[in-house]
């Protein structure tokens, strides 16, 4: 959700639901809608009846929440929702991206708040040749304005993402976050559980150096930036394939997996030279994890965005709303440092609301930092 007086960007979710990790966020999502999400994700197959009531369904709860926001937050009011969609497809073929799929309908958000969405983000990226992830490097680029001189901002979602600051700005997925480790415990616990809660599990357990090993064998560590990954490579049935051969307790797997998410995002960085690391996303509520990040990376200070200001659960609602601010304002979403398109592009589509959608004039500037206040 964003508010736009004056230039000014308020934000509150639109997130997109993480149905693979620990921040998923439930209070708009009934439980049946969730599980035939998780059922939907890779390596799963569905049929198109299912695509399209997941699209609906999905809408329908995102539009539950913004009215919810725009009540909560925002006295009743807001300018424009920012809906992301739940990814349920990255399309990636020998290391290019053809394609994406996010579902949740926005006609359903801008029918009932009556307020306009810009939605379906990354599909412009990709058309302009870029691999449409991460997205929220020109946010982090503009948040980290002016901070030192290799800033670097890690999510760890899903899938774990980095954006790095400097003179030449780069932004990437390292590989899994909470991919394998969810797998790992659904696996072990034949689908009782579906995390490892405050990395309890991997605590228990001691790190299987053979399997870690084969599991680092994996060729997208080595690929070079920019790049992109998700649950397409990441999921259950890989996991099943690697794991074939070795023998593991359950709580040793999942320290394993736990082990390779730290140990990829420390050796992506490690070229990079991050002055300092600012970690958000749902893998900082676990610490085993951040422990075993913490001792690869040495001597690098970590930090979490809540001390500078944006609560590491809400970042990825502030970044969409500062792009659907872009967005409204006919200014470029995307940088082509991070996502390797060939040109900077206004993102997204837009569905008019009730007083519908006024174009904006040809933008004159472009923001060049982003300033949290309150």
């Amino acid at each position: 959700m964003v508010s736009m007086p004056s230039g000014r960007i308020s934000y509150c979710g639109i997130r997109r639901f993480r149905c693979d990790s620990s921040d998923i966020s439930a209070d708009h999502i009934p439980d049946e809608l969730r599980s035939e999400l998780i059922a939907a994700l890779p390596p799963g197959a569905i049929e198109m009846a299912t695509v399209c009531r997941l699209d609906t369904a999905i809408g329908q709860s995102f539009a539950d929440a913004a009215i919810a926001a725009m009540y909560e937050f925002f006295g009743g009011t807001a300018d424009l929702v920012a809906s992301h969609g739940q990814t349920v497809y990255h399309w990636v073929s020998d290391g290019v991206v053809r394609g994406t799929l996010q579902l949740g309908q926005p006609a359903w958000i801008a029918e009932r708040t009556g307020l306009s969405v810009v939605s379906d983000f990354r599909a412009r990226d990709i058309a302009a040749g870029g691999q449409g992830a991460p997205l929220v490097g020109l946010f982090d680029l503009l948040w980290l304005a002016g901070h030192s001189e290799r800033a670097t901002a890690l999510n760890i979602g899903g899938i774990a993402n980095v954006t790095v600051t400097g003179d030449k700005p780069v932004a990437f997925d390292t590989g899994p976050g909470n991919a394998l480790i969810d797998a790992a415990v659904e696996l072990c616990t034949g689908g009782v559980e579906h995390l490892d809660r405050a990395g309890e599990r991997a605590a228990r357990g001691d790190i299987d150096t053979g399997l870690l090993e084969t599991l680092l064998a994996e060729p997208y560590y080595r690929a070079p930036a920019p790049k992109t990954t998700g649950k397409e490579l990441f999921n259950r049935a890989y996991l099943e394939r690697v794991l074939d051969g070795h023998a593991a307790s359950a709580d040793d797997i999942v320290a394993t997996v736990t082990a390779l998410t730290a140990r990829t995002i420390a050796d992506a960085l490690a070229p990079l030279r991050p002055t300092e690391i600012i970690a958000s996303g749902g893998g900082i509520r676990n610490p085993t994890l951040m422990a075993m990040l913490g001792a690869y990376l040495g001597p690098t200070k970590v930090r979490t965005s809540d001390e500078l200001g944006i609560p590491s659960a809400a970042k990825e609602a502030t970044a969409f709303a500062v792009l659907g601010f872009l967005t409204a304002h006919g200014l470029a979403g995307n940088h082509r440092a991070c996502t390797g398109a060939g040109r900077a592009a206004v993102l997204g589509s837009i569905t008019p609301g009730a007083a519908g959608f006024t174009l904006p004039s040809a933008p004159t500037t472009v923001p060049l930092r982003l300033t949290l206040a309150g």
